[in-house]
């Protein structure tokens, strides 16, 4: 009896695990502050509210303000994303929560480093967990 239990926790724990998900790339290359997007481009304020599609996204309220750690070179005809963290003592569950918005739903309102570096996305920046 114990055994079978132990082994239906191991099997529920694998399955935890395992689903994440490779989601579709949005862009091949971003800009970042440097080699490994650690560090904030800008900070942003909303100028409209912005509900995740998917777990690639995050939702931002209007007036909230953003880091914005890196911005995806857009593919011909694809739209503008950058990704980001919001801050907000108000919304305090979603601090650290890093993902993608569209670029048009801020107004950059402080830039912390102009120059920038361009580096190919991977995989794992579009991975679903």
């Amino acid at each position: 009896m114990i055994c079978s239990l132990v082994i239906l926790l191991c099997v529920g724990l694998l399955y935890q695990t395992s689903s994440a998900v490779p989601m579709d790339k949005l862009s091949d290359n971003k800009l970042c502050a440097d080699a490994e997007c650690s560090y904030a481009l800008s900070m942003a304020t909303a100028i409209d509210d912005f509900t995740a599609p998917d777990c690639r996204f995050i939702n931002v309220k209007k007036g909230q303000m953003v880091y914005v750690y890196s911005k995806l070179i857009p593919e011909e005809g694809a739209g503008a994303f950058w990704s980001g963290s919001v801050y907000s003592e108000r919304y305090v569950d979603q601090m650290g929560i890093i993902g993608y918005f569209p670029a048009t739903l801020l107004k950059e309102t402080q830039k912390f480093k102009e120059e920038t570096v361009t580096i190919p996305t991977t995989v794992m920046d579009f991975y679903c967990v």
